[in-house]
């Protein structure tokens, strides 16, 4: 399931990209093409975030329950 949401936000993110840049060409709307770059910026920077590898030492720790 995180692969699923890490893929859609990064499709999300280069759509956000393209039409900022789109935008910006354009000239329509300047503030609105900044802030969507932006908004790409931070969900490439959240998949990023979510898929550095973490160190053994810093996994959660599972307990055995014993019966």
């Amino acid at each position: 399931m995180t692969n699923l949401i890490l893929s859609v936000l990064m499709l999300a993110g280069a759509a956000l990209f393209a039409g900022g840049i789109y935008v910006l060409r354009k000239g329509i709307n300047k503030k609105q093409g900044w802030l969507m770059l932006v908004a790409a910026a931070v969900m490439f920077a959240n998949v990023a975030i979510q898929t550095i590898p973490v160190p053994e030492s810093n996994q959660p720790v599972q307990t055995v329950s014993e019966d």
